[in-house]
């Protein structure tokens, strides 16, 4: 549903807002979580991980047409 662009930016706000709690079980760097974004219909659906646990070894799935949706909207917005 996403691009791979839209989630990293995604993972970034919720690590932030996880972190700004500065709750006594949480790491202070560096959170694990997965988030589970439903979309309008049965089929559109996103999972996004945080940004730190993609490497080199471990990069994120690409769906090509989640790319072209997001290029499209971008090129509307400006």
């Amino acid at each position: 549903m996403f691009s791979v662009a839209q989630k990293r930016q995604i993972a970034e706000a919720v690590e932030k807002v996880l972190l700004d709690f500065h709750h006594p079980e949480m790491p202070a760097t560096k959170p694990m979580f997965h988030l589970r974004v439903e979309g309008a219909e049965s089929w559109s659906w996103a999972e996004v991980e945080p940004n730190h646990v993609f490497d080199d070894a471990h990069k994120p799935g690409v769906n090509l047409f989640n790319e072209q949706v997001a290029a499209q909207m971008n090129k509307e917005v400006k």
